[in-house]
């Protein structure tokens, strides 16, 4: 989840069009187009496989302390390190201690993959010493709720205490899954309407093809992504697929209208976390905000709001596709890889395009309620599974990653990223089902063998 670093003064919010300009202020031209990758990973001790808390000897703050070996710069909160902002990005820290990369804007695959080979190479060596290890999964495959730390964050124990108010599984959300996620640009509000249907609609394929979340507590959950369920009874004021952006007149007005009525988590004053959990943003607006009587918002509390609205697909001054569970390095570059060959080439995102854009409000909703437990086995609009419009998502993929012509010194477009995706697609195995597989085959039913099989 987002952690803030600028702590500068921010211009108050006057009018609408202040609110909108957050959205018209991200359009870039195509030459400015950049990969934002975003990765967690769950830390364990490698002793006893424990998830270690933030102030243990040895535990989360000393990891990230580590971490400034290179050349990270702390980022604290009421005196506490719960952050490190560098030049490849911010390290930051989910709510049970999850570690996150979350990328700098870079400008191609190879440059991105290759910051993702870094901070694993970095956060192994410290790791190494501190006796801790880095799981690659979309869930906790062991723990309870019970067994996890809480990461000392202001924002976090508001959403904690919030939580159980509004669904049933957001408590797990917060502290038992991890995801990849990639931040996009566009050119203009059209071109953000276009890649953001696109997205959605296209969403639950990359949740089957990254489904890796299929153990809960040690036994079969009766899914293939867990962590996609979850997010489908965590909060509805603030999540699913949107089916507004599909309405004809969509654009940042209409965006701008749902994220204001977003109920509020809280506001950031003096380095502290003011719990404004079911307020108004559009009372704050009139500087009727109860915890805040007469004062109106800034800029930076907009963008604060817009990081709890947790839509499959997200709108701040950039795009987040947010539908695949955590994995492995190569899938840590896969994800990336199969969004940037589908939107940022125009003939790809035409060809994305007319794969989906007959399918109805419903059959969009039935397509994402039905990918987490069955993956590339569920049913799509048309006719035939996931795994058959896995392979022409991939295909297209592809053709606009051919299209782009970003090549590594060696002379390699960067095509190459998807071979994971293909490997799901030819052979119908998620990571999912090979989890299933190990754990009823050669595990026998013994889930610690994951920290063998399953770690960076």
């Amino acid at each position: 989840m987002t952690t803030r670093t600028d702590l500068s003064a921010s211009p108050p919010i006057d009018s609408r069009e202040d609110l909108l300009a957050v959205f018209s202020g991200g359009e870039k031209p195509r030459e400015s187009w950049r990969i934002g990758t975003e990765h967690e990973k769950f830390v364990y001790r490698t002793a006893d496989h424990r998830a270690p808390s933030w102030d243990e000897p040895g535990g989360i703050r000393d990891l990230l302390t580590g971490l400034t070996e290179y050349g990270w710069q702390p980022v604290e909160e009421q005196g506490k390190i719960i952050a490190l902002s560098g030049k490849d990005g911010t390290i930051s820290l989910e709510p049970a201690g999850q570690l996150e990369l979350s990328g700098a804007p870079l400008a191609t695959l190879h440059e991105t993959c290759a910051e993702a080979g870094r901070h694993l190479e970095q956060v192994k060596a410290v790791g190494d010493r501190l006796g801790l290890g880095f799981l690659g999964l979309g869930m906790w495959p062991d723990k309870t709720r019970a067994e996890l730390p809480i990461m000392p964050k202001g924002r976090y124990a508001i959403m904690l205490n919030h939580m159980p108010r509004v669904g049933s599984l957001g408590l797990d959300m917060m502290l038992r899954t991890c995801t990849i996620q990639v931040n996009l640009d566009y050119a203009s509000e059209a071109d953000m309407v276009k890649k953001f249907r696109v997205g959605l609609a296209l969403q639950p394929v990359a949740t089957a093809l990254f489904a890796n979340s299929p153990l809960t507590e040690g036994r079969p959950n009766g899914y293939k992504s867990f962590r996609s369920h979850i997010w489908e009874d965590t909060d509805p004021h603030r999540t699913g697929m949107l089916p507004f952006v599909f309405d004809e007149g969509f654009g940042y007005e209409r965006y701008c209208d749902y994220a204001l009525d977003v109920p509020m988590y809280f506001v950031f004053r003096d380095g502290k976390y003011i719990d404004c959990a079911g307020e108004s943003f559009r009372a704050f607006l009139d500087g009727k905000l109860p915890q805040l009587p007469g004062e109106r918002p800034t800029v930076s509390d907009f963008t604060d709001h817009l990081s709890t609205a947790f839509p499959e697909v997200r709108l701040k001054s950039f795009l987040e596709m947010r539908g695949a569970d955590g994995g492995r390095w190569g899938r840590i570059c896969a994800l990336p890889a199969l969004w940037v060959g589908l939107l940022y080439d125009h003939g790809a995102l035409d060809a994305a395009w007319d794969l989906c854009r007959h399918w109805s409000i419903e059959e969009r909703e039935q397509l994402r309620h039905d990918v987490p437990r069955m993956a590339l086995d569920a049913p799509v609009p048309g006719g035939g599974t996931v795994r058959d419009l896995a392979a022409k998502v991939v295909d297209i993929a592809a053709s606009g990653l051919t299209a782009r012509a970003a090549l590594n010194g060696a002379g390699d477009n960067e095509g190459g990223f998807l071979d994971p995706l293909r490997d799901v697609v030819a052979t119908g195995i998620t990571p999912a089902d090979r989890l299933l597989n190990w754990f009823k085959g050669e595990w026998n039913g013994d889930v610690s063998h994951v920290y063998e099989e399953l770690s960076f």
